[in-house]
């Protein structure tokens, strides 16, 4: 699912679960700890995560069939992409999302969780739980807005509708676009330059920057308000639905019920 390479202090992560469009799944997630505990080992200075050249999705996002059923605790659900996005935020080296192809659902928060996110000019971000009538936790929606403004998140997570590359660069969401043809050469440029700068400076300010991103004071009940709302949807007919729809290929009947 996974192809690790490491040259020049710098290691690479290529999806490569194509016949699934990438689709996140734990057996994933598993592998992709693993590279990143052979990278630490190996003190690579800066990472790049991608996909296959050329691909036309880069990651379709969640795996749907990993998703709990419908009137299973989703508090109690062990959910594989709250680890992979733990894993991008305590690696100690930069992490730089190289993106060719179209983002989808939990990739969206999978690539806004890495440090630095080049893009070709053709890529598209479409966040799509609300298509499913998936509703989505607490620290995949601080991995949003620690990434866009608040309106911009909403317009994502709303309408569930394709945001150009290019718009989310000139809000601050992504740091460069550029033609696919060159692509590759400004991300191996960019994790060379990283991995020539001193890499024990550079991971206590991506962990001092962890701490201050995440340092939003909030009251005990208002927070297990934001997780227990989750039970509203995942109880619903709407999730049922979503996942029945999704399996059969069709147009899901929304009720809000």
């Amino acid at each position: 699912m996974l192809q690790i390479d490491i040259s020049e202090d710098i290691g690479t992560v290529t999806l490569d679960r194509e016949h699934r469009r990438n689709a996140l799944c734990e057996e994933m997630v598993q592998a992709f700890s693993a590279a990143l505990e052979s990278f630490r080992g190996a003190d690579v200075r800066c990472m790049v995560l991608r996909a296959r050249s050329g691909c036309k999705v880069w990651s379709a996002g969640h795996d749907i069939n990993e998703l709990p059923e419908p009137g299973h605790d989703p508090l109690a659900w062990r959910d594989p992409l709250r680890k992979l996005i733990r894993e991008i935020e305590n690696f100690p080296a930069p992490i730089i999302a190289m993106i060719e192809g179209s983002v989808w659902g939990g990739a969206c928060e999978t690539v806004f969780a890495c440090d630095l996110i080049v893009a070709a000019d053709d890529v598209t971000f479409a966040a799509t739980p609300a298509k499913l009538s998936v509703p989505y936790n607490v620290g995949g929606l601080l991995t949003f807005l620690n990434a866009a403004n608040l309106r911009i998140a909403k317009e994502m997570l709303f309408t569930a509708d394709p945001l150009s590359a290019a718009r989310l660069c000139s809000l601050g969401v992504i740091n460069h676009v550029v033609p696919k043809a060159e692509l590759e050469t400004t991300v191996r440029g960019m994790a060379r330059r990283i991995a020539a700068n001193a890499p024990l400076s550079i991971a206590v300010m991506k962990e001092q920057l962890r701490i201050l991103a995440g340092a939003h004071a909030m009251p005990p009940e208002d927070f297990e308000r934001i997780q227990g709302l989750r039970r509203v949807v995942y109880n619903s007919h709407d999730y049922a639905e979503g996942m029945l729809a999704f399996q059969e290929k069709r147009k899901p009947v929304f009720k809000g019920e």
